[in-house]
Formats: C-alpha cells, sequence, structure tokens
C-alpha cells in the first residue's frame, strides 16, 4: 500500500472519528518519540483525535511518541504518517475539549 493510501486512509477515519474539526495553526511544541530524546517541532493542525507536525527526523508509522504543547504535560500519540519532515499523530485518549479549546485560543 502506498503513502499516499495511508495517508488518505487515516484523513478519512480521522474525519469520521471526530467529534471537532481540525484547526490549522503553528504552535511551537516538543515532540519526544519513545526512548528518543525531545526536539523542538511545530505543530500545524490540531483536532481532538491527532495533530501533524513537523520532524526533520524520520518516524516511522507506529512509533509511540509524546507531544509537550506550552504549558501542559506530555500527551501520548502513536505515528501514523511520516512524508517529508511531516508526521501524523493519533492521539493515545481523545484530548479534552477544553484543553483543545484552550490551546487553540493561544
Amino acid at each position: 500500500m502506498s503513502l499516499q493510501n495511508v495517508i488518505g486512509r487515516y484523513e478519512v477515519a480521522a474525519q469520521e472519528d471526530r467529534s471537532a474539526p481540525r484547526t490549522k495553526l503553528a504552535i511551537p511544541a516538543q515532540l519526544r518519540q519513545s526512548g528518543g530524546r525531545p526536539f523542538q517541532t511545530v505543530v500545524n493542525d490540531l483536532s481532538l483525535s491527532g495533530f501533524s507536525a513537523t520532524s526533520v527526523a524520520r518516524l516511522h508509522v507506529g512509533t509511540v511518541c509524546w507531544l509537550t504543547l506550552p504549558g501542559l504535560e506530555a500527551l501520548q500519540a502513536e505515528v501514523i504518517w511520516w512524508e517529508d519532515s511531516l508526521c501524523g499523530c493519533a492521539f493515545a485518549s481523545m484530548l479534552n475539549p477544553i484543553v483543545h479549546d484552550n490551546v487553540i485560543a493561544q
């Protein structure tokens, strides 16, 4: 299966599972893959179920990672796709709508 098919399937599934739309933004954050050191990233979009962010280092599909947004504890996620220095991740637990709205408001 091609990466485009995987990405397309993720986008469709994420749209079906979302109770809130994906919000485009640019938030500096930290991302850390399991067993690795945290690195600086920029979150490009955010929803209750996941996010996409920059990642110069290749992140393999299925890798567990933690996203730390300013003022929040680390949020566990799983890499769903990686392409051209961007990764898409699904949160292990849905993001609390109040937390989501507060991040967007900032």
